[in-house]
């Protein structure tokens, strides 16, 4: 009893006081978690910031001003650009009815492995495969040439097209992928409801379907844009990597392991973040214009 009395006159213990605010032995389980972003993310990412303000010419915006200055570096940012925007939205667009019909299979699961299997390969490996069937004897130019549609061998690879077919080879996968868990997340008595009220397969697309999934299709943009924004052995092996397809990558990689500076590479990287950056807020700004609303029924 004189024990009870003496804890209560010391008040509650820190473990109660924790509790009290929503912190309990389960919530320090995220302390690695968080240790590891800290450690993998957050200070590379503040070493970089601070190494791309050490230009060797001992100013403080000297890698920013070079890099915006020459139409050589600078020039990789539309470059890059202009394989990013298209080969993401060719993946969704090829994504989405796939994913839809997909849903429907009995065999979902073995298809499913069947188009996401060149994600198991790997770029180097894809783009090897590419130079064999597209090469100018590749199986490619012999199959036109046999059947009359050409009368030369054409060059595909070694350009902008050549980078653009191994960015949706490797890239589709991945969308596709986030685009089926999008569409099998939503719930069919909805689309079911509405066919009950004569709505045609495109108007349940458009007024059921569209609007809980666009909250997941701008999600799945930008992770497939950030991965097609970093494009790098594709953009070299099958690639034009000194004109057409030096894209920024490409770029800060020759300021790391050809000209040494490391300072100008974190600052071509730091560039490199903010125009994806830029991208994906622009980009999630903008699902808010198509619908406004619950997304109950649908994952995202």
């Amino acid at each position: 009893m004189s024990a009870v009395l003496e804890s209560r006159a010391q008040g509650p213990t820190l473990r109660q006081r924790l509790a009290a605010r929503g912190i309990d032995g389960a919530t320090l389980l995220v302390l690695p978690c968080v240790a590891l972003i800290l450690g993998l993310f957050i200070y590379p990412f503040l070493y970089g910031l601070v190494l791309s303000f050490q230009p060797k010419d001992g100013s403080l915006f000297g890698n920013y001003a070079r890099f915006f200055s020459d139409p050589f570096l600078y020039g990789t940012i539309f470059k890059t650009l202009r394989l990013a925007f298209p080969v993401t939205l060719l993946n969704l667009l090829i994504a989405i009815p796939i994913a839809f019909r997909v849903r429907l299979l009995r065999r979902q699961r073995l298809l499913t492995t069947l188009l996401v299997l060149p994600i198991t390969l790997g770029t180097v490996l894809v783009a090897e495969g590419m130079l064999f069937y597209f090469g100018p004897q590749g199986w490619f130019n012999r199959i036109l040439m046999a059947v009359g549609l050409l009368s030369h061998p054409v060059s595909v690879l070694n350009g902008y097209w050549g980078v653009f077919i191994s960015l949706v080879l490797t890239g589709f996968p991945f969308t596709f992928l986030l685009t089926l868990s999008y569409v099998t997340g939503i719930d069919p008595s909805l689309e079911n409801a509405a066919a009950t009220l004569g709505a045609g397969p495109a108007a349940r697309f458009r007024e059921v379907f569209l609007p809980l999934l666009v909250p997941g299709l701008a999600i799945t943009f930008c992770l497939s844009f950030v991965q097609a924004y970093s494009v790098l052995p594709s953009a070299v092996l099958v690639g034009d990597p000194a004109n057409a397809t030096r894209v920024i990558s490409i770029a800060a990689y020759q300021a790391a392991f050809e000209e040494y500076d490391y300072s100008m590479a974190s600052a071509i990287a730091m560039i490199m973040g903010a125009v994806q950056l830029l991208v994906v807020v622009a980009v999630l700004g903008c699902r808010s214009l198509f619908y406004r609303g619950p997304a109950a029924g649908a994952k995202g």
